[in-house]
C-alpha cells in the first residue's frame, strides 16, 4: 500500500513541474567584434538629449572591445553645436558641455512587442554615475514621451537601482516604480560584479528583476494614458543602452570621472 501512495503521489507531483519556456532568440548583441558597435543593430542620440543632464552624447564614447561594450563617461570640454545664446532652450542656450558619454539605441533598427529581455552588465555605483537600460515605444505618431510608454529595465543614480514604467498622466506622466537601496544588495562589492537584469513582457503584465529577484511586476490594466486612452504597453519599443551623469544636478567628483558602464549582452526572445 505504501508503494502505490509513493508511485501516485510522485505521477500527482511531477504535473506541477512547470515546463521550459517557449521563447526563442529573435535579436542580440554579443559584442564579439572589436571597435565600434554593429551599425546595423545600434544608432545613436548626440548632444544634449533630456532631463538638462550634463553630458554630451558622441558614438565616440562607445566601443567593443573583448567580448564587452564599454560606454565610458569623461571629463572633457565639447563644444555645443547648436549654441545659440539668445535661445530659451537648454539644448542650446549652453555654450559647452563638460562631459561627454554615449547613449545607444535600436529605433528605426529593431523594436518587438512582447517577450523576454536580457541584459548582462556591470554597473558603476559611486556618486554621479547614471547608466541605464531601457525601453521606449514606437509607436507611429505617438512618439511624444510620456504616452509613447517608457520602461526603466535598469536604472542606477543616487544609490538605487530603479525598475520603472510610465505613461501619460492626468498632468504629465504616470509611474508605476521601484526604488531598490543597492547597499542592502552588498553595496561596493556588488557592484564589482556583472549582473543579468531581465524583463518578461505579455498582455496581461511585465515583470523587472535582476539575478532572478523581482524587482517590480506592473499590472498593464492599469497603464491607460490618460487623455489618449491608449495602452502604450501593447506597441512595439525600441531600446536605449546608455550612460548618464549628475541625475538632478548630483554632484559628480571628479576622482569618479572616467567612469564606464560595461555590458556583456543583451538578447530579446520572443
Amino acid at each position: 500500500m505504501k508503494q502505490i501512495i509513493l508511485i501516485l503521489t510522485t505521477l500527482v507531483t511531477s504535473s506541477f513541474i512547470p515546463a521550459k519556456d517557449n521563447y526563442k532568440l529573435v535579436w542580440a548583441d554579443e559584442f564579439n567584434k572589436d571597435g565600434a558597435p554593429d551599425p546595423a543593430k545600434w544608432d545613436y542620440e548626440y548632444g544634449f538629449v533630456r532631463n538638462q543632464e550634463p553630458q554630451w552624447y558622441q558614438p565616440e564614447n562607445a566601443s567593443c572591445k573583448d567580448g564587452f561594450l564599454v560606454i565610458e563617461a569623461k571629463k572633457e570640454r565639447k563644444k555645443n553645436t547648436n549654441y545659440d545664446s539668445t535661445s530659451k532652450y537648454w539644448q542650446r542656450n549652453r555654450e559647452y558641455a563638460e562631459y561627454t558619454s554615449a547613449c545607444l539605441i535600436t529605433k528605426g533598427k529593431f523594436d518587438f512587442k512582447y517577450g523576454k529581455v536580457t541584459m548582462r552588465a556591470k554597473i558603476d555605483i559611486r556618486k554621479g554615475m547614471w547608466p541605464a537600460f531601457w525601453m521606449l515605444g514606437n509607436k507611429k505618431g505617438s512618439t511624444r514621451w510620456p504616452a509613447c510608454g517608457e520602461v526603466d529595465i535598469m536604472e542606477y543614480y543616487r544609490g538605487n537601482l530603479l525598475a520603472n514604467a510610465c505613461w501619460e498622466g492626468e498632468n504629465s506622466s504616470a509611474w508605476d516604480e521601484a526604488k531598490w537601496p543597492v547597499a542592502d544588495m552588498g553595496g561596493a562589492a556588488w557592484a564589482e560584479k556583472f549582473h543579468e537584469w531581465q524583463l518578461i513582457w505579455d498582455e496581461q503584465k511585465m515583470v523587472i528583476s535582476v539575478d532572478g529577484k523581482e524587482l517590480n511586476q506592473v499590472d498593464m490594466s492599469k497603464t491607460i494614458n490618460v487623455h489618449r486612452g491608449d495602452n502604450p504597453f501593447k506597441e512595439n519599443f525600441f531600446l536605449l543602452l546608455n550612460f548618464a551623469l549628475g541625475q538632478s544636478g548630483e554632484e559628480i567628483p571628479a576622482e569618479n570621472i572616467p567612469a564606464k558602464f560595461i555590458v556583456d549582452y543583451v538578447r530579446v526572445y520572443q
